[in-house]
């Protein structure tokens, strides 16, 4: 299809149907253009999708692509890149057969024949074990050691520096979670919370872990549940990617896209994709629940527009007020937009933009309002974005001004990069001719007096035609102008990545 037939010019579903066919084992040193900030010293790590190919076999979905794990290491003015896949225990068995033995969220492995019907069964009360652990979505700190996160309970200890898969924990043998979000929260004590189910006194809960802060000792082994809420639909509990907290409050919004509890123990019998367990009920309302963060306790649920959404920007309490902001979509067909079919067709899809279009909204609830009140979710602008990210050492669950994303909508700049003032209003973009940038981590200026005194750090791919490069973009945070960059030559594709930490070198 030439350009001239194609519905969407200005995006290149290409680079997110790439695999890297070579790691990056030994640093290599990039081209610097601009000046990199003397201040900056530290790592970048991301993660995201790295190979769709196993064999002669190929992934159905995004979400099934084999982790990717990215390395910038910026020191001197002089960045490096590396690149490795993680060493699941799903990638080590697929690559073992050469072939997708494994099956993953959208995508049925071959059959196994030493798999029984008695293994599939033993897997219902052990889904940690039976599912894939290939935890390619994000990357976070527990004190001092990096993990990676998918949505399953199973998680992998990284090398910062060589990017080496170090250690797998199931945190089933930490804390009773069916599963977790591939976000939590880290806090500036070192203390981290996610969100997951739970079985509690026999019944399925929406529950808040914490692992503590421990300088010297395991984070894991002192995890315990500080939350906890009944599901609406206690058969079909709602998809969660991200979640809220403030100074009183752990913030769960319970959207209508649920999981069947009883369709999950099918498809570990069958083999079945875990994406059939999903179900959009449209003629449902969201629910926000507030869950006290003294006593543990669902406090208040209050009621919002029907809406789908991965990622939370942020939410914080303000003069009686408690804001939720979030990159919303009408309804959750985003979901199949990342189908590789989808993506490989889109350029004739007259639907696909709408699937992929979110607005950030708000949605302002006063905290003294009667349970199940009604509040609107208010668009703060008219632009896509996704990933997004804030200033977030000092304004996660705090009143702020700022936050930064990427561009979703396919028809206009999709590879473009967002900075939006929630006060004024006001957006700011940076954007480059077949470029594409991936979500942006705020990194603040030593001793900054603004909250967008600093950096923003995004890795960058290009299209078809330079499928082998990938470069690291330095923007200055309030302006979006371009301060420097660092560009690689890489011995294979680069992929388009989803998450990241950085991680700042120690004085």
């Amino acid at each position: 299809m030439s350009s001239f037939d194609q519905l969407y010019p200005n995006f290149d579903s290409e680079v997110w149907l790439r695999s890297c066919e070579q790691e990056v084992d030994d640093p290599i040193e990039g081209k610097i253009t601009g000046e990199m900030p003397y201040w900056l010293r530290g790592t970048l790590l991301r993660n995201g999708p790295g190979s769709l190919k196993v064999g002669p076999m190929r992934y159905e979905h995004l979400f099934d692509s084999a982790s990717l794990l990215h390395r910038f290491g910026i020191q001197d003015g002089g960045v490096t890149y590396q690149c490795r896949f993680l060493r699941s225990n799903t990638f080590n068995k697929n690559r073992a057969a050469n072939r997708i033995v494994v099956t993953e969220f959208g995508t049925k492995a071959v059959p196994d024949p030493c798999h029984t019907i008695f293994d599939r069964v033993a897997a219902i009360f052990n889904p940690g074990e039976a599912m894939t652990d290939n935890a390619m979505v994000s990357v976070y700190p527990f004190g001092d050691e990096i993990y990676t996160f998918t949505e399953a309970p199973v998680i992998h200890r990284i090398d910062p520096k060589t990017l080496d898969t170090l250690e797998r924990k199931n945190l089933r043998d930490s804390i009773a979670v069916v599963n977790h979000s591939a976000h939590p929260h880290i806090m500036p004590n070192g203390d981290v919370y996610n969100i997951g189910m739970s079985r509690v006194n026999c019944r399925i809960r929406h529950v808040v872990v914490k692992f503590p802060f421990n300088e010297n000792g395991d984070m894991f082994e002192k995890a315990h549940i500080v939350g906890q809420t009944k599901p609406r639909w206690e058969l079909h509990p709602a998809y969660m990617h991200t979640f809220g907290i403030t100074e009183n409050y752990f913030v769960i919004v319970e959207q209508p896209l649920s999981i069947s509890l009883l369709r999950i123990m099918k498809n570990l019998l069958t083999n079945a994709p875990f994406a059939n367990c999903f179900k959009w009920y449209p003629e449902y309302e969201t629910h926000i629940v507030l869950i006290s963060r003294k006593t543990g306790e669902e406090v208040k649920r209050y009621r919002t527009e029907t809406l789908f959404y991965l990622h939370i920007i942020n939410t914080f309490e303000q003069d009686g007020k408690l804001v939720v902001d979030l990159c919303a979509y009408k309804d959750a067909k985003a979901m199949d937009a990342m189908y590789t079919h989808a993506i490989e067709t889109m350029q004739s899809n007259t639907n696909y933009a709408e699937w992929t279009r979110s607005r950030p909204k708000r949605i302002e609830i006063l905290l003294n309002a009667p349970q199940l009140t009604y509040f609107d979710a208010t668009v703060l602008v008219d632009y896509g974005c996704e990933t997004p990210r804030i200033h977030y050492d000092l304004y996660n669950g705090r009143p702020y001004r700022y936050f930064y994303a990427i561009s979703s909508d396919v028809d206009g700049n999709p590879g473009s990069l967002i900075k939006v003032d929630t006060m004024t209003g006001e957006v700011k973009t940076w954007d480059a001719v077949d470029c594409y940038l991936s979500e942006p981590i705020f990194v603040p200026a030593p001793n900054a007096k603004e909250e967008d005194e600093g950096v923003l750090l995004s890795p960058l791919v290009w299209g078809s035609n330079q499928p082998r490069a990938v470069a690291l973009l330095v923007l200055d945070a309030r302006s979006l102008r371009e301060i420097a960059r660092a560009e690689f030559a890489t011995p294979s594709s680069v992929p388009r990545c989803l998450h990241g930490w950085f991680v700042p070198e120690r004085a």
